[in-house]
Order: C-alpha cells, then structure tokens, then sequence
C-alpha cells in the first residue's frame, strides 16, 4: 500500500484508519466501526419485550472492548409493530431505556462511542428468525400486520396496509420519541435507518412508492418523509451530538440494463445526500439493496464503496463505508485515500470481535486495551500472580 499520503511522525506513518474522527463535538477515538446487525435475541413478549438482553449487554461490550471506535446496536424499532421481528429491539417506553443504560455505559466503558440505529421496518417486518427460516409471522403466533407506501408486497410476504397522511405523521413523532429516550439511556449518536427495503427506504424508492400524495411521485415527494424524520430527531437531538443515515445506495435495477424497473439510484443519493445535509445529518451510512429480492448485487471486496465516495466528493458530507471490507490494508486505503471517512464493519466482527486490534497492530497504530487484559498486550503488571 502506498504511505506517501499518510501523516507521518518522525519519518514513519501513520495509521489514518487509527486517527480520531470529530463530528460536531464528539471525538470517535478511531475509523472502526461496528456496523449495526440485529442478534434476534430480545424478549418478544411481556413486559420486558424489546429491551437488550444479558446476550446483547456481553455482545456489543466485547465489541467495544475490541478495539471498536464506534458500536452501533442494531436496528430498533419506535414502535411494537415496526420491529423486523417479534425478537428484535425497541425503544418505545421506559423499561427499554433504562435496559439500554448497561449497554452505553458498558460500551462507553471501553472508551468506544455507544450509537443506535432507529428503525421501522415497514413491509419487511414481523417476520421469523433467520435461522429459523425468516418467514412472515402471523398475528396468531405473536406478529402483527405490517405497512408501507402502498399496498404492494415484499415477495413471500403478506400485502402490507398502505399508511395514511396521518400515520406517516404519527411515524415522525415516533422517531423523534425513540431519540428522545435513546438520548436518556446513554446514546451519543443516532442514526436512521433509511436502507435496506424497510419503511423510509420504501418511501424513497420508486419502484416500491406509487403513491399520488404529498409522499409520491417526483423525488422531493418521495423524500419527504425521510426528511420530517431526520427533521424531528435533529430537532430533540442534541446540538453537540451527531445524528447519522443509513442509505441503500442503490436498489441494483437501474443499473442492470436486463431489469426494465426504475430503482433509487446513486444519482438519487446525491441528492438526498444535499438534502439531509441541510437539516443536520452528519455523516451518510451507505449500503445498497434490499428492497426487492431478485436483484443482482455484484458482492465483493468494496463493491458499495464507490456510492460513499461519490457522496463524500460530491457534498462535502462525511461518510461511512460498509460491505465485505475485511482486511486491515483494506480498511486503511478506503479512509486514508478519503474514499470515506470511517468503515463500518459487520460480519468480520462476528467472526473476529477483536479485529480493530489486530489491525492496529498490522498498521502500527495503537488501539486502547482493556487495561485488564494487560498480560496479553505485554504491559506491565504490578501485582504478582498467575
């Protein structure tokens, strides 16, 4: 890998990877990043439903412990029924938040930035464990109907309702109240979640939005509520604190020349980038796909990281990159070339929670240890003993 453009001190460089990034007045001590994953392991029923588990507690402390600069948890729904299923979390009344309390400070703990994504996952919720088979889940064994733009279903699943004008009012005011309690439990970043076909990206997309309202049609329309949602948590949001979105990119049809249907494109992203730009979104989360099934994603190493770069040339906004991004030299290019400003880092955290680690090491940066595990790092112990 080319150094040249690396900062350097005493004639050596430097790891960019392994620099602090400064959004608003929050310092996140390096570029590694937990990308948000839901673990399927919240109480689905009774009082407790939706709050983090001792499973979820352990998880993301280990990940912070890791080496991680940031931990996203995964995505949380602002209400009961915009859950992706019965077992994933919520932040929709109090005995959630103060759950959430033993996440932050765990993570905060192992000097690593706790962050949240919230979420609503429209005609893509309600549904099974992956593991399971990730099926629709029925009213009858626990489920509940679902919504979306319109009336047209995600394949294999139940038609969803089509939400009113009033019912996408509701929504925004149920973003902003999750914000506000994620903000009670200890959270220093917020994101929406605006990806992956669930329920803002469906909106957003034209080859899921038919509507002929306010919320249909051209692209201002059918970004209108992505941007009341953003508007309103920004709104609760502290002035100090960043707010994030995730984006899929592209939804991978108008680029395939064989597919005859109109998709979000990265074209589209620019703009949307410009708009939540205005209204105080500080960093762009990108991925791609998700909100049809048939679409031929060409997966392989950095293949969403040019729709973050192009963001980030195009507006200034910082942004975040994420997909099969595994090795260290990897990561390190992306951020010190200023393809984007972080990585976000998903599977390879599950098979290696303490990858941030082991790049630093590979890098020749340092990375905060747990001071308790001092005799693994080589550091000094002034008790005696095994």
């Amino acid at each position: 890998m080319d150094t040249d453009h690396l900062p350097q001190t005493e004639g050596h460089p430097l790891s960019t990877l392994f620099t602090p990034l400064k959004l608003r007045s929050l310092e996140i001590p390096n570029r590694v990043w937990m990308s948000p994953m839901c673990m399927y392991s919240a109480a689905s029923e009774g009082p407790d439903a939706g709050a983090p588990t001792d499973f979820h507690l352990a998880h993301l402390a280990d990940r912070a412990a890791g080496g991680a600069g940031l931990v996203m948890v995964e995505a949380t729904g602002v209400r009961p029924d915009g859950r992706i299923s019965p077992w994933d979390l919520g932040l929709w009344n109090s005995r959630q938040q103060e759950a959430f309390k033993r996440v932050t400070s765990a993570i905060s703990a192992h000097g690593a930035v706790p962050a949240i994504q919230l979420a609503h996952a429209g005609r893509k919720a309600s549904t099974d464990k992956p593991w399971l088979g990730g099926q629709y889940v029925p009213e009858s064994e626990g489920g509940w109907p679902t919504v979306g733009p319109g009336t047209e279903a995600f394949p294999g699943y139940p038609a969803p309702v089509e939400l009113t004008a009033d019912g996408i009012r509701q929504l925004v005011r149920d973003f902003a109240a999750s914000a506000e309690r994620a903000l009670a439990a200890g959270f220093q970043v917020a994101e929406v979640h605006g990806a992956h076909g669930y329920l803002l990206h469906s909106f957003l997309s034209p080859a899921t939005n038919h509507r002929t309202d306010e919320y249909g049609g051209s692209p201002e329309n059918r970004m209108r509520f992505a941007l009341e949602v953003v508007e309103a948590v920004r709104e609760v949001w502290p002035e100090h604190l960043p707010v994030f979105f995730r984006t899929s990119a592209t939804d991978w049809l108008t680029e395939n020349e064989a597919d005859e249907r109109e998709g979000w494109t990265g074209e589209d992203t620019v703009l949307l980038a410009k708009e939540l730009q205005a209204r105080g979104v500080d960093l762009l989360d990108v991925s791609t796909g998700g909100l049809v099934a048939d679409a031929l994603i060409p997966v392989g190493p950095n293949y969403q990281v040019p729709f973050a770069e192009r963001v980030r040339g195009a507006t200034g906004l910082p942004t975040g990159a994420v997909g099969a991004i595994t090795e260290p030299a990897q990561a390190e290019e992306i951020v010190a070339s200023g393809r984007a400003d972080a990585v976000f880092l998903g599977r390879q955290l599950l098979r290696e929670p303490y990858w941030a680690h082991r790049a630093a090491e590979e890098l020749g940066a340092d990375s905060h240890w747990p001071e308790q595990y001092g005799y693994a790092v080589g550091r000094p112990r002034v008790a005696s003993g095994a």
